[in-house]
């Protein structure tokens, strides 16, 4: 219910372009000098917010997806990966617990979309994304929905293999088709 609340009280953004994408838990970085921080991210776009109430109705279904290829093809969109460091009493058991505003933001680089590929034609179709598979120096925190993510992912992509495929509703004519 708190997530939820959170969430109702942002703006929602007109498309994926400038949208900022939260992740939901607390990890732990290690440093190669052994100090252990907890942290959590987010994905902030680098083009200007606008609010779904300021873009055209669009009827089409498809219409973040059409307007994600179409800009993706003007020019490369970015997105900031802004890091939050954790104190000391901060919660990294509760995805849903927030951290003080006044804690230190990072930002460590910068995502950049250049390219579109339809799911039909993507290596990314078969993967499993789980929150658990972490590189060297990245760890879980203590939050327990990190576990239980991990396994319905685990059980999803399992159930998933075992289905016929079914066609993506954007193609790769979509794609090619939007210059």
């Amino acid at each position: 219910m708190r997530a939820l609340a959170v969430i109702k009280g942002q703006p929602i953004a007109s498309g994926f372009d400038n949208t900022t994408f939260h992740a939901l838990n607390a990890f732990r970085f290690t440093s190669s000098a052994g100090v252990s921080v907890p942290v959590r991210w987010l994905l902030e776009p680098a083009q200007p917010f606008e609010a779904a109430s300021a873009a055209p109705e669009s009827q089409d279904r498809n219409y973040l997806f059409d307007a994600l290829i179409a800009q993706v093809q003007r020019q490369p969109l970015r997105w900031h990966l802004i890091l939050t460091i954790g104190q000391p009493g901060d919660p990294t058991g509760d995805a849903t617990v927030a951290w003080p505003p006044e804690r230190e933001r990072v930002d460590v680089g910068t995502l950049t979309l250049d390219r579109v590929e339809a799911e039909e034609t993507s290596p990314a179709r078969d993967i499993n994304f789980d929150p658990l598979v972490l590189p060297a120096g990245i760890a879980p925190s203590d939050d327990p929905l990190l576990s239980a993510r991990s396994a319905v992912y685990s059980r999803s992509f399992t159930r998933r293999e075992g289905e016929s495929k079914q066609p993506s509703a954007i193609t790769a004519a979509d794609v090619r088709g939007r210059k």
